[in-house]
């Protein structure tokens, strides 16, 4: 409690956190019971997680719960997706990151109108309480904004309190002049309240209002959120956009202490009421301000995503130069064993320039840029303080990304699972995007006609369709599925995967991204071929390898690696 009293003191002040505190603590009390400690697999090397929507598979199109059928006539997208992913990925999936499946206005679930309910076009709590029983649960915490058609922001519009002051608002005296935001949009928006006409401040859209954490009440009924989400099955929750939760005037309104601060208040309150769940932080910025959630390694989040290391890979892939991912990775450490880098290469989002800055030159920036128009993709940009805008995100499938033109199919699927073979190679715990698991391609119809440039790698399927495609081994879906599937099979049986075993990047050839992998006395090392070319690869230390993927002994001083080929060696 005198944890939870200090960072309210920080954020606030001595009076409101001695009125604060003991609130929060009757909240945490509230869900006690719900939150007894419960039997969680352990975090290991067996541990990854598949992120995807409430509704990626369906019956057929069209027949989601809510349009045109009764209620039980067809399965709710919850549970087709929960018998599929039962059917093919129980053995290689320990978890399921949910993306937000509650009713939302926009941003296809990032704007949100109820924190407590179930879209019903996607289901219910008893479909999310069923895929639980199977998969660990992480559910997207979306506090940083709120949609402006759901009853939070209808109450401040009627001017209802304590609602009236759950949304930023900003009057002329206010300095928004150094702000940075992802969205080359008006950071404010005015809307007509019963009282009087206010700007909100909406960081990422129109119909996105930015929660005012300035009033404790809004604080409080986040904190309630959480326990909530905890008390029906999360044991990850997933912060996002949490970087923007304070603003100052005259700041940058990003990464403030204020913000850190409130993620400790969440993690400490979760802490005493929760101990077995984790934070994780979804901050797409530069890697040095990205490694700042982790506070001092115990107070803030445990996990981090690792947002650097989507567009260094493909930079990797793309040029068959190794050099600035292994500089990079080798750099990687987490302030304590209780934390852990969230290691993804696709999600439903774009693939974020900004982490590349500062470890990347501009040139192969603009080099990525260049090559995701070139392949079909599309480019999201974001303004700056000064007027200026600039390449934010490219938007396209990461197998896109990794193919050439007219390039032959063997070679682009080599590829990909190479870069993915890279990610499941590094400590911390992976994250597989839904459709790079099963070998999709871009929609980019989707995105034309909707013109939302994020919806290039968002399509929803058909269960029907994807076991045709699993069912035919010849199938560019079944071909990546398998050998993504035996990647993960091979990492959950080594100790030496486990996320915090020690790693060492060996720089010895560019053409090689090369890392060691050891846990007590089992050391694994993993070679990556990110060239289109045959390589030798003399071997570290005198020693006997077996290839983990072959089981073949490699006794030679040296190792010849087909283009794109993966090579696991357990000494």
């Amino acid at each position: 409690m005198t944890r939870i009293k200090t960072l309210l003191a920080f954020v606030y002040d001595e009076n409101k956190a001695n009125e604060i505190a003991p609130r929060a603590q009757a909240l945490m009390a509230k869900y006690a019971t719900r939150l007894a400690a419960r039997t969680r697999a352990p975090i290991d090397e067996r541990t990854a997680l598949l992120i995807t929507y409430g509704d990626q598979v369906r019956t057929r199109v069209g027949t989601e719960r809510g349009v045109g059928t009764e209620p039980g006539s067809v399965p709710t997208p919850l549970e087709t997706l929960a018998e599929f992913l039962n059917a093919h990925t129980r053995e290689i999936i320990s978890g399921v990151h949910l993306l937000p499946f509650y009713p939302y206005s926009s941003d296809d679930g990032f704007s949100v109108m109820d924190y407590y309910a179930v879209d019903e076009k996607m289901g219910t709590w008893a479909d999310v309480t069923r895929m639980g029983e199977h998969f660990d649960l992480m559910f997207d915490a979306v506090i940083n904004h709120a949609s402006v058609k759901g009853e939070w922001f209808q109450k401040f519009l009627r001017d209802e309190s304590p609602h009236n002051d759950f949304f930023f608002t900003v009057t002329n005296e206010f300095d928004t002049s150094k702000v940075v935001r992802p969205r080359a949009l008006p950071l404010l928006t005015a809307f007509e309240t019963a009282a009087e006409k206010k700007w909100v401040w909406t960081t990422f859209s129109a119909d996105q209002a930015d929660l005012n954490y300035q009033n404790p009440e809004l604080l409080l009924q986040i904190l309630e959120v959480l326990l909530f989400y905890v008390a029906r099955g999360a044991r990850f929750l997933r912060l996002d956009a949490i970087a923007f939760l304070w603003k100052a005037s005259g700041t940058t309104c990003l990464h403030l202490p204020q913000t850190h601060a409130v993620i400790q208040f969440f993690r400490a309150a979760l802490k005493a009421s929760a101990p077995d769940v984790i934070l994780v932080t979804e901050t797409n910025v530069p890697h040095v301000d990205n490694l700042s959630y982790f506070g001092d390694g115990t107070n803030e989040a445990q996990w981090v995503y690792n947002f650097a290391l989507p567009p260094l890979t493909l930079h990797t892939l793309q040029t068959g130069d190794a050099t600035k991912l292994a500089r990079w990775a080798k750099t990687l450490q987490t302030p304590s064993n209780e934390t852990s880098f969230f290691n993804f290469l696709a999600s439903h989002d774009g693939i974020g320039l900004n982490p590349a800055r500062g470890i990347l030159s501009d040139a192969e920036i603009d080099a990525l840029v260049a090559r995701t128009l070139e392949r079909g993709g599309l480019i999201s940009y974001k303004n700056n303080p000064d007027g200026t805008a600039s390449p934010y995100e490219m938007n396209i499938n990461y197998l896109d990304a990794l193919t050439a033109l007219n390039e032959a199919e063997e070679i682009s699927n080599a590829r990909f699972l190479c870069a993915h073979a890279i990610q499941l190679s590094l400590a911390g715990v992976p994250g597989i995007y839904f459709h790079s698991l099963f070998g999709s391609r871009g929609d980019r119809v989707g995105a034309d006609v909707s013109g939302i440039a994020r919806r290039i790698n968002r399509q929803k399927l058909t269960r029907a369709e994807l076991e045709r495609a699993l069912a035919d081994p010849s199938s560019r879906r079944a071909k990546i599925f398998a050998r993504f599937a035996e990647l993960l099979r091979v990492r959950g049986q080594r100790r030496a995967f486990h996320p915090h075993a020690a790693q060492e990047i060996l720089l010895q050839d560019a053409r090689v991204f090369a890392v060691l992998r050891s846990n007590e006395n089992e050391r694994v090392l993993c070679l990556h071929n990110v060239t289109d070319a045959h390589i030798r690869f003399v071997l570290p230390h005198a020693r006997e390898w077996q290839n983990l993927f072959s089981g073949a002994a490699q006794r030679a001083e040296a190792i010849e690696l087909a283009p794109y080929e993966i090579a696991w060696l357990a000494a």
